[in-house]
Protein backbone atom coordinates (compact mmCIF):
# COMPACT_ATOMS: atom_id res chain seq x y z
CA UNK A 1 0.00 0.00 0.00
CA UNK A 2 1.30 3.34 -0.62
CA UNK A 3 2.21 5.52 2.07
CA UNK A 4 -0.12 7.83 3.37
CA UNK A 5 1.34 11.59 2.83
CA UNK A 6 0.15 14.80 4.62
CA UNK A 7 1.28 18.37 4.83
CA UNK A 8 2.09 19.46 7.97
CA UNK A 9 -0.82 21.52 7.84
CA UNK A 10 -2.66 18.20 8.74
CA UNK A 11 -0.87 17.63 11.79
CA UNK A 12 -2.79 17.82 15.06
CA UNK A 13 -3.43 22.02 16.20
CA UNK A 14 -1.33 22.64 13.50
CA UNK A 15 -2.79 26.14 12.02
CA UNK A 16 -3.76 26.33 8.29
CA UNK A 17 -1.39 26.40 5.59
CA UNK A 18 -2.11 29.91 2.95
CA UNK A 19 -1.76 26.84 0.14
CA UNK A 20 -3.34 23.58 -0.21
CA UNK A 21 -1.39 20.28 -1.40
CA UNK A 22 -2.62 19.54 -4.88
CA UNK A 23 -0.87 16.52 -6.67
CA UNK A 24 -2.16 15.98 -9.93
CA UNK A 25 -1.33 13.07 -12.49
CA UNK A 26 0.12 13.29 -16.29
CA UNK A 27 -3.93 13.24 -17.27
CA UNK A 28 -6.65 15.33 -16.10
CA UNK A 29 -10.02 13.48 -15.20
CA UNK A 30 -13.15 15.22 -17.75
CA UNK A 31 -15.55 15.75 -14.66
CA UNK A 32 -12.37 17.51 -13.22
CA UNK A 33 -12.44 20.08 -15.70
CA UNK A 34 -16.19 20.60 -15.48
CA UNK A 35 -16.28 20.91 -12.02
CA UNK A 36 -13.83 23.67 -12.22
CA UNK A 37 -15.44 25.52 -15.49
CA UNK A 38 -18.62 25.39 -13.30
CA UNK A 39 -17.30 26.97 -10.06
CA UNK A 40 -15.66 29.92 -11.66
CA UNK A 41 -17.59 32.56 -12.78
CA UNK A 42 -14.34 34.32 -14.68
CA UNK A 43 -13.82 31.76 -17.34
CA UNK A 44 -9.89 30.53 -17.32
CA UNK A 45 -7.79 28.69 -19.71
CA UNK A 46 -8.44 24.80 -18.73
CA UNK A 47 -6.15 23.32 -21.74
CA UNK A 48 -3.43 21.67 -19.88
CA UNK A 49 -2.30 19.90 -16.08
CA UNK A 50 -0.52 22.79 -14.91
CA UNK A 51 -3.88 24.99 -15.81
CA UNK A 52 -5.84 22.98 -13.66
CA UNK A 53 -3.12 22.46 -11.28
CA UNK A 54 -3.02 25.94 -10.26
CA UNK A 55 -7.27 26.58 -10.87
CA UNK A 56 -7.75 23.71 -8.35
CA UNK A 57 -5.05 25.08 -5.89
CA UNK A 58 -6.47 28.90 -5.57
CA UNK A 59 -9.73 27.92 -5.42
CA UNK A 60 -9.58 25.12 -2.25
CA UNK A 61 -6.80 27.66 -0.89
CA UNK A 62 -9.63 30.45 -0.75
CA UNK A 63 -10.94 31.81 2.83
CA UNK A 64 -14.07 30.83 2.57
CA UNK A 65 -13.38 27.21 0.72
CA UNK A 66 -15.01 25.98 4.20
CA UNK A 67 -16.84 22.78 3.65
CA UNK A 68 -20.09 21.27 5.31
CA UNK A 69 -18.76 17.44 6.38
CA UNK A 70 -22.08 16.76 8.44
CA UNK A 71 -24.73 18.30 10.89
CA UNK A 72 -24.83 16.62 14.69
CA UNK A 73 -28.21 17.01 17.24
CA UNK A 74 -26.62 17.45 20.72
CA UNK A 75 -27.96 18.10 24.25
CA UNK A 76 -27.55 21.59 25.17
CA UNK A 77 -27.03 20.80 29.33
CA UNK A 78 -26.52 17.79 31.08
CA UNK A 79 -29.53 15.57 31.55
CA UNK A 80 -30.27 16.48 34.78
CA UNK A 81 -30.93 20.02 33.89
CA UNK A 82 -32.88 19.34 30.37
CA UNK A 83 -36.66 20.52 30.13
CA UNK A 84 -39.40 18.15 30.56
CA UNK A 85 -42.39 18.26 28.57
CA UNK A 86 -45.60 16.93 27.36
CA UNK A 87 -44.75 17.97 24.09
CA UNK A 88 -41.56 15.97 22.43
CA UNK A 89 -41.62 19.27 20.21
CA UNK A 90 -40.65 21.66 22.60
CA UNK A 91 -38.21 19.21 24.50
CA UNK A 92 -36.66 19.29 21.01
CA UNK A 93 -36.56 22.84 20.38
CA UNK A 94 -35.76 23.83 24.39
CA UNK A 95 -32.63 20.74 24.82
CA UNK A 96 -31.32 20.11 21.80
CA UNK A 97 -28.83 22.02 19.63
CA UNK A 98 -27.93 21.56 15.76
CA UNK A 99 -23.78 21.66 15.00
CA UNK A 100 -22.68 21.80 11.79
CA UNK A 101 -19.07 20.25 11.56
CA UNK A 102 -17.01 22.44 9.04
CA UNK A 103 -13.81 21.22 7.49
CA UNK A 104 -11.08 22.75 4.51
CA UNK A 105 -9.46 20.88 2.12
CA UNK A 106 -5.00 20.02 2.98
CA UNK A 107 -4.44 17.21 0.82
CA UNK A 108 -5.66 16.41 -2.52
CA UNK A 109 -4.09 13.43 -4.58
CA UNK A 110 -4.71 12.17 -8.09
CA UNK A 111 -1.50 10.22 -8.36
CA UNK A 112 -0.84 7.63 -5.39
CA UNK A 113 -4.44 7.12 -3.40
CA UNK A 114 -7.01 9.56 -5.23
CA UNK A 115 -8.16 10.68 -2.50
CA UNK A 116 -8.66 14.20 -0.28
CA UNK A 117 -8.09 15.15 3.02
CA UNK A 118 -10.09 17.17 5.13
CA UNK A 119 -9.43 18.61 8.39
CA UNK A 120 -12.11 20.18 10.92
CA UNK A 121 -12.33 23.98 11.23
CA UNK A 122 -11.10 25.43 14.98
CA UNK A 123 -14.78 26.76 15.66
CA UNK A 124 -15.85 22.95 14.68
CA UNK A 125 -13.21 21.65 17.30
CA UNK A 126 -13.74 24.45 19.98
CA UNK A 127 -17.36 23.60 19.62
CA UNK A 128 -17.32 19.60 20.45
CA UNK A 129 -14.51 20.17 23.34
CA UNK A 130 -17.09 22.15 24.87
CA UNK A 131 -19.71 20.03 24.74
CA UNK A 132 -17.81 16.81 25.65
CA UNK A 133 -16.57 18.89 28.65
CA UNK A 134 -19.77 20.60 29.74
CA UNK A 135 -22.41 17.71 28.69
CA UNK A 136 -21.08 14.56 27.98
CA UNK A 137 -18.48 14.19 30.87
CA UNK A 138 -20.98 15.34 33.53
CA UNK A 139 -23.41 12.71 32.60
CA UNK A 140 -21.07 10.27 32.33
CA UNK A 141 -19.62 11.25 35.88
CA UNK A 142 -23.14 10.93 37.02
CA UNK A 143 -23.95 7.55 35.36
CA UNK A 144 -21.55 5.58 36.88
CA UNK A 145 -20.68 4.88 40.78
CA UNK A 146 -18.23 6.77 42.57
CA UNK A 147 -14.42 4.98 43.33
CA UNK A 148 -11.24 6.42 44.33
CA UNK A 149 -9.70 8.85 41.63
CA UNK A 150 -12.70 9.21 39.32
CA UNK A 151 -11.80 13.00 38.52
CA UNK A 152 -8.92 12.34 37.31
CA UNK A 153 -9.93 9.25 35.12
CA UNK A 154 -12.91 11.86 34.22
CA UNK A 155 -10.07 14.44 32.87
CA UNK A 156 -7.80 11.77 31.65
CA UNK A 157 -10.93 10.85 28.91
CA UNK A 158 -11.43 14.69 28.56
CA UNK A 159 -7.67 15.55 27.56
CA UNK A 160 -7.71 12.26 25.37
CA UNK A 161 -10.65 13.67 23.28
CA UNK A 162 -9.13 17.22 23.01
CA UNK A 163 -6.21 15.08 21.51
CA UNK A 164 -7.93 13.02 18.94
CA UNK A 165 -10.59 15.68 17.88
CA UNK A 166 -7.45 17.70 16.87
CA UNK A 167 -5.62 14.94 15.54
CA UNK A 168 -8.87 13.94 13.11
CA UNK A 169 -8.48 14.06 9.26
CA UNK A 170 -11.19 13.11 7.06
CA UNK A 171 -10.16 11.26 3.87
CA UNK A 172 -12.44 10.15 1.04
CA UNK A 173 -11.85 9.49 -2.60
CA UNK A 174 -11.41 12.78 -4.26
CA UNK A 175 -14.83 12.09 -6.32
CA UNK A 176 -15.93 13.68 -3.88
CA UNK A 177 -14.83 17.34 -5.32
CA UNK A 178 -17.33 16.84 -7.43
CA UNK A 179 -19.46 18.58 -4.56
CA UNK A 180 -17.37 21.45 -4.81
CA UNK A 181 -19.41 25.05 -5.24
CA UNK A 182 -18.41 28.88 -5.56
CA UNK A 183 -15.02 30.23 -3.91
CA UNK A 184 -14.35 26.30 -2.63
CA UNK A 185 -16.47 25.66 -0.30
CA UNK A 186 -19.05 22.43 -0.72
CA UNK A 187 -20.60 19.80 1.49
CA UNK A 188 -20.11 16.11 0.95
CA UNK A 189 -22.28 14.16 -1.38
CA UNK A 190 -23.49 10.11 -1.65
CA UNK A 191 -23.62 9.84 1.95
CA UNK A 192 -20.29 10.07 2.76
CA UNK A 193 -21.80 12.91 5.68
CA UNK A 194 -23.24 10.26 7.67
CA UNK A 195 -19.70 8.11 7.68
CA UNK A 196 -17.82 11.78 9.45
CA UNK A 197 -21.15 11.66 11.80
CA UNK A 198 -20.19 8.03 12.86
CA UNK A 199 -16.33 8.68 13.14
CA UNK A 200 -17.17 11.76 15.37
CA UNK A 201 -19.49 10.73 17.34
CA UNK A 202 -17.45 7.42 17.94
CA UNK A 203 -14.76 10.05 19.61
CA UNK A 204 -17.59 11.43 21.77
CA UNK A 205 -18.93 8.89 23.16
CA UNK A 206 -15.80 6.91 24.85
CA UNK A 207 -16.83 5.54 28.04
CA UNK A 208 -15.94 6.56 31.40
CA UNK A 209 -14.23 3.08 33.44
CA UNK A 210 -12.99 2.28 36.47
CA UNK A 211 -9.82 0.63 36.49
CA UNK A 212 -9.72 -2.72 36.69
CA UNK A 213 -9.25 -4.69 39.57
CA UNK A 214 -5.36 -5.45 40.90
CA UNK A 215 -4.10 -9.07 40.36
CA UNK A 216 -2.52 -10.31 43.63
CA UNK A 217 -0.11 -13.34 42.66
CA UNK A 218 -0.68 -15.02 46.41
CA UNK A 219 2.46 -17.44 46.79
CA UNK A 220 1.41 -21.11 48.25
CA UNK A 221 3.91 -23.51 49.63
CA UNK A 222 3.59 -26.94 47.59
CA UNK A 223 1.43 -29.47 49.64
CA UNK A 224 3.46 -32.19 51.64
CA UNK A 225 2.41 -36.18 50.88
CA UNK A 226 0.60 -37.53 53.98
CA UNK A 227 2.88 -39.95 54.87
CA UNK A 228 5.94 -37.79 54.65
CA UNK A 229 6.47 -35.42 58.20
CA UNK A 230 6.68 -31.32 57.73
CA UNK A 231 10.02 -30.30 56.69
CA UNK A 232 11.28 -34.05 55.40
CA UNK A 233 12.29 -34.74 52.23
CA UNK A 234 10.79 -37.64 50.47
CA UNK A 235 13.30 -38.07 48.00
CA UNK A 236 16.14 -38.45 50.66
CA UNK A 237 14.50 -41.98 51.64
CA UNK A 238 16.84 -44.37 49.48
CA UNK A 239 19.26 -43.65 52.14
CA UNK A 240 18.48 -45.06 55.75
CA UNK A 241 18.14 -42.50 58.91
CA UNK A 242 19.99 -42.90 62.18
CA UNK A 243 16.79 -43.42 63.71
CA UNK A 244 15.70 -46.31 61.80
CA UNK A 245 17.92 -49.70 61.64
CA UNK A 246 18.87 -50.86 58.63
CA UNK A 247 17.16 -53.94 57.02
CA UNK A 248 18.56 -57.44 58.34
CA UNK A 249 18.78 -60.49 56.40
CA UNK A 250 16.55 -63.04 57.51
CA UNK A 251 19.19 -66.04 56.96
CA UNK A 252 21.85 -64.41 59.15
CA UNK A 253 19.10 -64.97 62.10
CA UNK A 254 18.65 -68.73 62.62
CA UNK A 255 15.30 -69.77 64.56
CA UNK A 256 15.50 -71.07 67.87
CA UNK A 257 13.92 -74.32 69.30
CA UNK A 258 12.40 -74.66 72.62
CA UNK A 259 13.64 -78.46 72.70
CA UNK A 260 17.04 -77.57 72.46
CA UNK A 261 19.80 -75.67 74.18
CA UNK A 262 21.25 -72.67 73.20
CA UNK A 263 24.67 -71.56 73.25
CA UNK A 264 26.36 -68.11 73.08
CA UNK A 265 29.00 -67.43 71.45
CA UNK A 266 31.60 -67.77 74.59
CA UNK A 267 31.46 -71.49 74.04
CA UNK A 268 34.67 -73.16 72.86
CA UNK A 269 34.07 -75.77 71.44
CA UNK A 270 34.35 -76.23 67.77
CA UNK A 271 30.62 -77.74 67.32
CA UNK A 272 30.55 -76.78 63.37
CA UNK A 273 33.39 -77.79 62.63
CA UNK A 274 32.54 -81.34 61.88
CA UNK A 275 28.82 -81.00 60.77
CA UNK A 276 28.04 -81.37 56.81
CA UNK A 277 25.75 -79.19 55.15
CA UNK A 278 23.42 -82.62 54.73
CA UNK A 279 22.46 -82.67 58.79
CA UNK A 280 21.74 -78.55 58.88
CA UNK A 281 18.42 -77.32 57.41
CA UNK A 282 18.30 -73.24 57.07
CA UNK A 283 14.86 -71.91 57.01
CA UNK A 284 13.80 -70.23 53.77
CA UNK A 285 14.63 -66.16 53.68
CA UNK A 286 11.30 -63.96 54.22
CA UNK A 287 10.81 -61.24 52.04
CA UNK A 288 12.52 -58.04 52.80
CA UNK A 289 11.17 -55.74 54.61
CA UNK A 290 9.28 -52.78 52.91
CA UNK A 291 8.60 -49.37 54.08
CA UNK A 292 5.73 -47.20 52.01
CA UNK A 293 6.45 -43.81 51.39
CA UNK A 294 3.01 -42.58 50.24
CA UNK A 295 -0.62 -43.46 50.11
CA UNK A 296 -1.05 -43.47 46.33
CA UNK A 297 0.34 -47.08 46.31
CA UNK A 298 3.60 -46.97 45.12
CA UNK A 299 6.21 -48.57 47.90
CA UNK A 300 9.96 -48.35 48.46
CA UNK A 301 11.49 -51.67 48.65
CA UNK A 302 14.96 -52.66 50.22
CA UNK A 303 17.37 -53.29 47.57
CA UNK A 304 17.67 -57.12 46.94
CA UNK A 305 20.94 -58.63 47.97
CA UNK A 306 23.22 -59.32 45.36
CA UNK A 307 26.42 -61.09 46.83
CA UNK A 308 26.14 -64.71 47.00
CA UNK A 309 25.04 -66.54 50.66
CA UNK A 310 27.34 -68.08 52.13
CA UNK A 311 27.67 -71.75 52.52
CA UNK A 312 27.40 -71.72 56.79
CA UNK A 313 27.44 -68.57 59.03
CA UNK A 314 30.28 -68.97 62.01
CA UNK A 315 29.33 -68.85 65.68
CA UNK A 316 30.66 -65.49 66.19
CA UNK A 317 28.25 -64.08 63.54
CA UNK A 318 25.79 -64.84 65.90
CA UNK A 319 24.39 -62.34 68.52
CA UNK A 320 24.42 -63.27 72.49
CA UNK A 321 20.93 -63.45 73.11
CA UNK A 322 20.15 -65.59 70.27
CA UNK A 323 19.94 -70.05 70.67
CA UNK A 324 21.29 -71.86 68.34
CA UNK A 325 19.13 -74.70 67.28
CA UNK A 326 21.10 -78.16 66.78
CA UNK A 327 18.16 -81.05 67.63
CA UNK A 328 17.56 -81.50 63.86
CA UNK A 329 18.26 -84.93 62.65
CA UNK A 330 18.35 -86.24 66.57
CA UNK A 331 21.40 -84.75 67.22
CA UNK A 332 22.10 -83.38 71.01
CA UNK A 333 24.82 -81.90 73.61
CA UNK A 334 24.82 -85.94 75.19
CA UNK A 335 25.58 -87.70 72.17
CA UNK A 336 28.36 -84.95 70.93
CA UNK A 337 31.88 -86.82 71.89
CA UNK A 338 29.82 -90.22 70.38
CA UNK A 339 29.64 -88.18 67.15
CA UNK A 340 33.18 -86.64 67.27
CA UNK A 341 34.57 -90.13 67.75
CA UNK A 342 32.82 -91.60 65.11
CA UNK A 343 33.71 -88.75 62.90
Amino acid sequence: MPPQLLPASAAAFAPRASSVNVVLGSKVEPWLTQTLKRINKVKRPLNSVPQHHRCLTETLSSPNAIWTLTSLMLPKAPESELRQDSDPLVEALFNYQLIHIEAYIVHVDMVLRNEVAYKLTPDSIEALIDYHKDIYCVDAKADSYDWPEKEQHAKKLHDDFVQAINKFVYRTHVSALEGLEEEGAGELLNGKSEEVKNNIMGLLNKPLLPPPPKIVDVVRQPPLLPSSPAGANIWSQSTPSPGIPAPVDSWRILPSSPGVASTSVDSTGPIWANMSMQEVQLPSPTPSFTQPYSSAGMYYSAPMVTSPIPALPLPSMLAPHCGVNVGYGGFGWDRYQEYTTTM
